[in-house]
């Protein structure tokens, strides 16, 4: 029987949660280990500040230090997780590991679920955040289980091949 993936705490240098985030999906690309290690997220929610008068939506950090792994557990994806620069370790005792439950998952409101997202291969959408922020992308895969979309975009005069996040891109009109 395969073994279900589970969602693991890792602990972080306060303040390295993204970067954490950034190392670990590179390395899970570069070492290809989505088939171990499957998402990795910063529990983040809004926040409205009032400043001068003006309404301010910030994101900020559910869990400071933390950041939340969704992986099958064996020694090769604790190793890559654990080795990860600004990881501290595993939230469990000793160095024993614990998933979480599907009920504090849930009350954590992680997308454990694929996203429905009303777009398609082929189709071109407007990248609103990033490095890439303005440019016209389009689609050639997309990745419902990771919120991510492969896409071309034309720069300098050739396509040029992009990973984007669901939350880096808009529909066209």
């Amino acid at each position: 029987m395969a073994e279900r993936a589970r969602w693991y705490v890792v602990h972080t240098y306060s303040g390295y949660e993204n970067k954490v985030k950034a190392n670990l999906e590179k390395t899970i690309d570069n070492r290809n280990l989505h088939h171990l290690i499957h998402d990795v997220q910063v529990p983040m929610e809004e926040q409205v500040e009032i400043k001068d008068g003006k309404k301010k939506v910030t994101l900020k950090k559910i869990f400071p230090g933390y950041v939340l792994v969704k992986m099958i557990m064996n020694d090769d994806s604790w190793y890559v997780v654990r080795n990860t620069r600004g990881v501290t370790g595993f939230v469990g005792p000793g160095s024993k590991p614990v998933a979480l439950t599907d009920d504090e998952v849930n009350n954590m409101g992680i997308q454990d679920k694929p996203v429905e997202i009303d777009l398609e291969v082929g189709e071109s959408v407007k990248v609103v955040s990033g490095p890439l922020e303005n440019f016209v992308a389009l689609i050639q895969e997309i990745n419902t289980e990771k919120h991510k979309l492969k896409a071309l975009v034309n720069m300098f005069g050739r396509e040029t091949p992009v990973e984007l996040d669901f939350n880096q891109i808009e529909k066209l009109d």
